[in-house]
Protein backbone atom coordinates (compact mmCIF):
# COMPACT_ATOMS: atom_id res chain seq x y z
CA UNK A 1 0.00 0.00 0.00
CA UNK A 2 2.64 2.97 -1.48
CA UNK A 3 0.04 5.59 0.23
CA UNK A 4 -0.83 4.49 3.25
CA UNK A 5 2.51 5.64 4.99
CA UNK A 6 2.19 9.41 4.36
CA UNK A 7 -1.57 9.13 4.70
CA UNK A 8 -0.98 7.88 7.75
CA UNK A 9 1.56 10.89 8.63
CA UNK A 10 -1.09 13.48 7.44
CA UNK A 11 -3.82 12.15 9.06
CA UNK A 12 -1.57 12.27 12.44
CA UNK A 13 -1.28 15.74 11.64
CA UNK A 14 -4.61 16.41 11.52
CA UNK A 15 -5.98 14.80 14.57
CA UNK A 16 -2.85 17.18 16.18
CA UNK A 17 -4.30 19.76 14.69
CA UNK A 18 -8.20 19.74 15.59
CA UNK A 19 -6.72 18.35 19.55
CA UNK A 20 -5.62 21.75 19.50
CA UNK A 21 -8.53 23.38 18.24
CA UNK A 22 -10.14 22.07 21.01
CA UNK A 23 -7.64 23.69 23.68
CA UNK A 24 -8.79 26.94 24.90
CA UNK A 25 -5.09 27.65 26.17
CA UNK A 26 -3.44 27.23 23.27
CA UNK A 27 0.17 26.86 25.72
CA UNK A 28 3.08 25.97 23.51
CA UNK A 29 4.12 23.71 26.47
CA UNK A 30 0.67 22.08 26.46
CA UNK A 31 -0.11 18.51 24.90
CA UNK A 32 -2.99 17.71 22.55
CA UNK A 33 -5.28 16.27 24.97
CA UNK A 34 -7.82 13.37 23.87
CA UNK A 35 -10.67 14.39 25.62
CA UNK A 36 -12.10 18.23 26.08
CA UNK A 37 -15.19 17.50 27.62
CA UNK A 38 -13.84 19.71 30.68
CA UNK A 39 -11.96 23.11 29.06
CA UNK A 40 -10.10 25.00 31.51
CA UNK A 41 -11.80 24.38 34.70
CA UNK A 42 -15.34 23.65 33.51
CA UNK A 43 -16.68 20.90 35.91
CA UNK A 44 -18.61 19.23 32.78
CA UNK A 45 -19.81 19.56 28.93
CA UNK A 46 -22.01 21.83 28.31
CA UNK A 47 -21.53 23.74 32.01
CA UNK A 48 -20.26 27.35 31.35
CA UNK A 49 -20.58 28.80 34.79
CA UNK A 50 -18.20 31.20 36.58
CA UNK A 51 -15.31 28.51 35.72
CA UNK A 52 -15.62 28.35 32.25
CA UNK A 53 -12.40 29.04 29.92
CA UNK A 54 -14.74 31.66 28.01
CA UNK A 55 -16.56 33.44 30.41
CA UNK A 56 -19.92 34.76 28.72
CA UNK A 57 -19.81 38.32 28.92
CA UNK A 58 -16.06 37.94 27.22
CA UNK A 59 -17.51 37.16 24.05
CA UNK A 60 -19.45 39.54 21.56
CA UNK A 61 -22.47 38.11 19.86
CA UNK A 62 -20.38 37.22 16.56
CA UNK A 63 -18.69 34.87 19.14
CA UNK A 64 -21.52 33.00 20.27
CA UNK A 65 -23.13 32.75 16.54
CA UNK A 66 -19.79 31.00 15.32
CA UNK A 67 -19.45 28.63 18.30
CA UNK A 68 -23.05 27.63 18.09
CA UNK A 69 -23.18 27.04 14.76
CA UNK A 70 -19.97 25.14 14.65
CA UNK A 71 -21.75 23.19 17.23
CA UNK A 72 -24.57 22.09 14.79
CA UNK A 73 -21.89 22.03 12.03
CA UNK A 74 -19.68 19.27 14.26
CA UNK A 75 -23.17 17.48 14.97
CA UNK A 76 -24.05 17.11 11.55
CA UNK A 77 -20.01 15.92 10.39
CA UNK A 78 -20.58 13.23 12.70
CA UNK A 79 -23.76 12.24 11.28
CA UNK A 80 -22.11 12.11 8.46
CA UNK A 81 -19.37 9.56 9.41
CA UNK A 82 -21.13 7.64 11.64
CA UNK A 83 -23.80 6.93 9.05
CA UNK A 84 -20.96 6.13 6.24
CA UNK A 85 -17.99 4.24 8.32
CA UNK A 86 -19.44 0.61 8.82
CA UNK A 87 -20.03 0.67 5.21
CA UNK A 88 -17.02 2.21 3.65
CA UNK A 89 -14.37 -0.52 1.48
CA UNK A 90 -11.61 1.95 0.88
CA UNK A 91 -8.81 1.70 3.91
CA UNK A 92 -7.62 5.15 3.86
CA UNK A 93 -10.94 6.71 3.42
CA UNK A 94 -11.89 4.85 6.97
CA UNK A 95 -8.91 5.97 8.43
CA UNK A 96 -9.23 9.50 7.56
CA UNK A 97 -13.26 9.15 8.47
CA UNK A 98 -12.34 7.80 12.03
CA UNK A 99 -9.73 10.87 12.26
CA UNK A 100 -12.31 13.06 11.36
CA UNK A 101 -14.97 11.54 13.99
CA UNK A 102 -12.04 11.65 16.65
CA UNK A 103 -11.49 15.67 15.95
CA UNK A 104 -14.61 16.62 15.71
CA UNK A 105 -16.13 14.92 19.08
CA UNK A 106 -13.33 16.31 21.30
CA UNK A 107 -13.92 20.26 19.06
CA UNK A 108 -17.44 19.51 20.04
CA UNK A 109 -17.30 18.88 24.01
CA UNK A 110 -15.06 21.74 24.40
CA UNK A 111 -17.05 24.48 22.38
CA UNK A 112 -20.33 23.17 24.15
CA UNK A 113 -18.78 23.97 27.28
CA UNK A 114 -17.56 27.50 26.27
CA UNK A 115 -21.04 28.60 25.33
CA UNK A 116 -23.33 30.72 27.38
CA UNK A 117 -26.27 28.87 29.40
CA UNK A 118 -27.45 32.55 30.41
CA UNK A 119 -27.76 35.48 29.49
CA UNK A 120 -27.41 37.43 26.14
CA UNK A 121 -26.51 34.98 23.42
CA UNK A 122 -27.97 32.16 25.06
CA UNK A 123 -30.24 32.18 22.81
CA UNK A 124 -27.90 31.88 20.11
CA UNK A 125 -26.02 29.27 21.65
CA UNK A 126 -29.64 27.21 21.49
CA UNK A 127 -29.60 27.56 18.45
CA UNK A 128 -27.05 24.79 16.34
CA UNK A 129 -28.48 25.55 12.54
CA UNK A 130 -29.22 21.98 12.43
CA UNK A 131 -29.35 20.84 8.28
CA UNK A 132 -26.80 23.77 7.12
CA UNK A 133 -28.39 22.66 3.73
CA UNK A 134 -27.16 19.22 2.97
CA UNK A 135 -29.94 17.53 4.08
CA UNK A 136 -30.54 15.83 0.53
CA UNK A 137 -26.74 15.34 0.41
CA UNK A 138 -27.12 13.19 3.65
CA UNK A 139 -30.48 11.12 2.49
CA UNK A 140 -28.24 10.79 -0.48
CA UNK A 141 -25.57 8.75 1.43
CA UNK A 142 -28.10 7.07 3.43
CA UNK A 143 -29.71 5.23 0.47
CA UNK A 144 -26.37 4.70 -1.49
CA UNK A 145 -25.76 1.45 -2.99
CA UNK A 146 -22.48 -0.30 -1.26
CA UNK A 147 -20.60 0.27 -4.17
CA UNK A 148 -21.14 4.14 -4.62
CA UNK A 149 -20.79 4.76 -0.14
CA UNK A 150 -17.23 5.45 -0.65
CA UNK A 151 -17.26 8.22 -3.57
CA UNK A 152 -20.65 9.48 -2.18
CA UNK A 153 -19.06 9.96 1.50
CA UNK A 154 -15.84 11.82 0.12
CA UNK A 155 -18.32 14.11 -2.21
CA UNK A 156 -20.53 15.04 0.32
CA UNK A 157 -17.43 15.53 3.20
CA UNK A 158 -15.62 17.34 1.51
CA UNK A 159 -18.31 19.96 0.89
CA UNK A 160 -19.13 19.85 4.45
CA UNK A 161 -15.88 20.24 5.14
CA UNK A 162 -15.07 23.32 2.97
CA UNK A 163 -18.02 25.34 4.41
CA UNK A 164 -16.70 24.81 7.76
CA UNK A 165 -13.38 26.09 6.68
CA UNK A 166 -15.05 28.94 4.80
CA UNK A 167 -17.40 30.12 8.16
CA UNK A 168 -14.17 29.85 10.19
CA UNK A 169 -12.23 31.74 7.68
CA UNK A 170 -14.92 34.40 7.73
CA UNK A 171 -14.99 34.81 11.40
CA UNK A 172 -10.96 35.16 12.05
CA UNK A 173 -11.97 38.50 10.50
CA UNK A 174 -14.86 39.39 12.44
CA UNK A 175 -14.49 37.82 15.74
CA UNK A 176 -13.59 39.56 18.85
CA UNK A 177 -12.31 36.74 21.32
CA UNK A 178 -8.72 35.83 20.79
CA UNK A 179 -9.46 32.37 21.91
CA UNK A 180 -12.60 32.15 19.50
CA UNK A 181 -10.88 33.08 16.93
CA UNK A 182 -7.90 31.00 17.47
CA UNK A 183 -10.04 28.26 17.47
CA UNK A 184 -11.48 29.80 14.58
CA UNK A 185 -8.04 29.55 12.80
CA UNK A 186 -7.16 25.62 13.90
CA UNK A 187 -10.76 24.64 12.62
CA UNK A 188 -9.96 26.60 8.82
CA UNK A 189 -6.49 24.64 8.81
CA UNK A 190 -7.89 21.53 10.03
CA UNK A 191 -10.97 21.31 7.22
CA UNK A 192 -8.94 22.68 4.30
CA UNK A 193 -6.61 19.83 5.21
CA UNK A 194 -9.63 17.28 5.37
CA UNK A 195 -10.47 18.17 1.94
CA UNK A 196 -7.18 17.72 0.35
CA UNK A 197 -7.01 14.21 1.96
CA UNK A 198 -10.49 13.62 0.40
CA UNK A 199 -9.01 14.24 -2.69
CA UNK A 200 -6.13 12.32 -2.27
CA UNK A 201 -8.34 9.15 -1.29
CA UNK A 202 -9.36 6.32 -3.57
CA UNK A 203 -6.52 7.51 -6.29
CA UNK A 204 -4.63 4.55 -7.71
Amino acid sequence: MPRRTPLASLVAALLLTGACAGSPTSSPSALPQPALASPAGSTAAGSAGAGSAIEADAMSGIDVVFLSTMVGHSERTLQIVRLARDRVRDDALRTLAAAVEATEADELAAMRGWLPTTGPGASAAAHHHDGHGDDAALDRLRTAPDADVDRMLRDVLADHQRSAADLARSHVGVGRNERVRDLARRIEQSRTAEVELLRGTGKP
